[in-house]
């Protein structure tokens, strides 16, 4: 064909092109010839000379559209209401179809004429032009949205209230029974209808469907659904009600996605939450509380499923699981008593632990609403304290667990039972509040098992040092890790030791095997023990003593040693008897025991007298000799003055290498009073040092200002209290660190 412009006679054309679009519209069979040439004649008449015909063209085509409408209207409205539906569903079927076909065939005249007098999208949806809506409706559409405007204004405006009422009938009676008088094919055709005749709209092409079928429809889900309601509150049970409220919304999820458009699911969902669940939701908080405390896992996942989407309808849930979990964990520990209380102290919290994170898990799916519920009760529980004023057990407990799975003395243990128990009490640390009182007792313990030679593994010590330090951090741990070295630095001390003695030639004239720790004095929580005066050392350890003293000061310059005997140990060898025995002893034992080489039987008051003990510190080291029945004393009253000790020549044990109990070993009440004390002392200068840190950066803070940035700093480790902070900023201010303002009491300047 030819693309010139030509004449075009508009009348004999459109009757020829008029015959084709009612084939096209109709369905009907047009060859392609037929189609190729009304093509053309579109064309001719957009370019037609001397003057364009395409708005002729475009009135025309509208004007048979609309009488075409109108009489599918007429033949809907004859099928009556029983068969509205279908005739309605078979009219846009057909009609749809057709109209995305002519469509096509006015393709040039949409794109060269239409779309030139079109708004952009960026203008519609920005509103960057200054055009109305109602200008825009009157602006030409292109044929395709022309014939889906014309079908909205005449056949949907005329049916929608008989269309809506009959959809409304059908899905309800799919809901109650599962069959509706209308296939699912032509509900779902109807109501696509809806949204089709606007979806070329850049702008609120949802607005009809929303109007006409979305709202009534969500009205009658909710009445149907607070009649069921009030149906399932009189008939059932709280387990019954929300299963079927459970079940309910899964089919009406299901329903709206058979039938609905995709954007009204969450508002069916929504509305039959808000009228089945959230109309009852006092009732089902109250009904959770039995739920929670017979541990109703079924019930209470149902429950949550329920209370989730509403605005805080899990808080209550969350609130009392809390106090579930708490109770039942301090139930757990409450009755707990011995010398094993440790281990069942923190055995009991892990399984408590272990318990109701198996149930988050199952049956809250982790929600982190629930894991924060069982962080806040472990943490209640962990820190509880049986008196107000009296300091939490679990830091002492727990290094007392730590240090029984550490010690050789954990038997029936393996390795990896050890390691996997200790990874699991990091559990509890992390609920401790006073990590520092922890720290305090941790270190103690080490340093025992460090000296005795108590670990059973140094790995196993390194590794829980390490989890510690992941933990709290590394300054937490620095004085732990420097314990260590310090045992390690040792061992390559003595090394020299041995080689210079051999050296010397002096190894054969001290006659004994001497081993050496040299410890820091600020990494290792050693103190001195409370003495009249210098402990008298046996004259067999002197010359070794002198030795090593010696070898020392040549080695380092400037250093002071400080030797610690009450922490000492040595093997003596018990040749008077029967048969020979190895025996494992305190110094100050040992020291006891040399004393009999030269005589059979000795008063306290002379023991205590050639030691240099007072007499309380001479009746605990000797105790552990009288129990163990290596000594004898010669009544069963306690051991005075006057009281005679004496060797047990009838000694029998089955074991040729056993170790006699220090009695310092033991771990005493008012050391535990002691380790309180220091680390409130600790604290003290720890918040005193952070007082003064602030104060120096910011040179003038309001109280309050500065209690809050003080409470920011521990937080790790432990938590001040209130009281604390007031009294470290009252010694500051009298050690001139700080001042108060002379405009105001409740204000602090730093003293430069």
């Amino acid at each position: 064909m030819s693309l010139k412009p030509k004449k075009v006679d508009f009348s004999q054309t459109w009757e020829v092109l008029q015959e084709t679009v009612k084939g096209v519209i109709t369905l009907a069979d047009v060859p392609r010839s037929t189609w190729n040439d009304r093509f053309s004649d579109v064309y001719s008449l957009c370019v037609a000379y001397p003057e364009p015909l395409a708005d002729r063209l475009y009135n025309e085509t509208k004007r048979f559209l609309e009488y075409h409408v109108i009489a599918l209207l007429r033949i809907v409205l004859q099928s009556g209401d029983a068969n509205l539906l279908q005739a309605y569903h078979h009219a846009w079927t057909e009609y749809s179809q057709g109209i995305n076909y002519l469509h096509r065939l006015y393709l040039y005249l949409n794109q060269q004429h239409i779309k030139k007098t079109k708004l952009t999208e960026a203008e519609i949806i920005y509103g960057t032009c200054s055009t109305n809506s109602s200008d825009y409706e009157e602006m030409e559409m292109e044929i395709g949205e022309l014939g889906l405007d014309i079908w909205k204004r005449t056949m949907i405006e005329h049916l929608k209230k008989s269309l809506v009422f009959q959809l409304l009938e059908c899905i309800h009676a799919d809901r109650i029974s599962g069959a509706q008088a209308a296939s699912t094919d032509v509900i779902c055709g109807v109501i696509e209808s809806f949204v089709r005749v606007e979806a070329y709209k850049m702008k609120g092409e949802l607005d009809m469907y929303q109007e006409i079928f979305e709202k009534p429809f969500l009205v009658a889900s909710g009445e149907f659904y607070n009649r069921e309601t009030v149906e399932l509150l009189q008939q059932s049970d709280v387990t019954r009600y929300m299963e079927r409220v459970t079940w309910r919304l899964a089919e009406e999820e299901l329903r709206a996605r058979k039938f609905l458009h995709p954007s009204s699911i969450p508002k069916v969902r929504a509305c039959c939450e808000e009228k089945m669940v959230a109309a009852n939701v006092f009732w089902l908080h109250a009904e959770a509380e039995s739920m929670i405390e017979n541990e109703r896992k079924k019930d209470l996942a149902l429950l949550y499923m329920l209370l989730r989407p509403l605005p805080s309808g899990l808080l209550p849930l969350v609130q009392k699981l809390t106090v579930h979990i708490t109770q039942q964990g301090l139930n757990a520990i409450g009755p707990l008593q011995g010398e094993n209380v440790h281990v069942q102290f923190v055995e009991s919290i892990l399984e408590v632990h272990a318990k109701y994170s198996d149930i988050i898990e199952e049956v809250f799916k982790k929600d982190q609403a629930f894991v924060g519920a069982l962080d806040k009760a472990c943490s209640s529980v962990v820190n509880h304290r049986p008196a107000s004023r009296s300091p939490a057990r679990a830091p002492e407990l727990l290094a007392k667990y730590c240090d029984t799975m550490l010690k050789k003395s954990a038997k029936g243990f393996s390795e990896a039972d050890v390691d996997d128990k200790l990874a699991k009490s990091i559990t509890v640390f992390k609920y401790v509040d006073d990590k520092d009182v922890f720290q305090k007792f941790y270190a103690r313990m080490l340093a025992k098992r460090l000296i005795h030679q108590q670990s059973q593994s140094m790995d196993a010590e390194e590794a829980m040092i390490d989890r510690l330090k992941q933990t709290c951090g590394y300054e937490f741990t620095n004085k732990l890790h420097r314990m260590f070295t310090d045992m390690s630095v040792s061992m390559d001390l003595n090394t020299k030791f041995s080689t210079s003695l051999r050296e010397s030639g002096e190894e054969h004239q001290l006659g004994i095997g001497f081993v050496v720790y040299v410890l820091q004095a600020g990494a290792w929580p050693l103190s001195l023990p409370p003495s009249p005066g210098p402990f008298h050392i046996p004259q067999q350890l002197e010359k070794s003593i002198a030795s090593f003293e010696k070898f020392y000061h040549a080695q380092f310059n400037g250093r002071k040693l400080t030797w610690l005997h009450h922490l000492c140990q040595g093997e003596l060898k018990l040749n008077y008897l029967k048969k020979p025995y190895l025996v494992t002893v305190q110094t100050y034992q040992m020291a006891l025991l040399l004393l009999f080489e030269e005589c059979g039987q000795m008063t306290c008051k002379e023991v205590a007298h050639s030691l240099r003990l007072s007499h309380d510190q001479l009746v605990k080291h000797a105790m552990g000799l009288v129990e163990c029945k290596i000594l004898k004393k010669e009544d069963d009253r306690e051991l005075e003055e006057d009281s005679l000790l004496m060797l047990n020549f009838d000694y029998y044990n089955k074991r040729t290498k056993f170790r006699v109990t220090g009695a310092l070993q033991r771990d005493q009440p008012h050391d535990t009073e002691a380790t309180h004390r220091s680390v409130d002392e600790d604290r003290k200068l720890y918040l005193q040092a952070a007082i003064v840190r602030i104060m120096k950066t910011r040179k003038l803070l309001k109280h309050n200002q500065l209690v809050q940035e003080v409470l920011e700093q521990p937080k790790v480790t432990f938590a001040p209290a209130i009281g604390m902070i007031k009294k470290c900023i009252e010694a500051l201010i009298d050690k001139q660190y700080i001042e108060r303002t002379p405009n105001s009491a409740d204000e602090y300047s730093y003293v430069s």
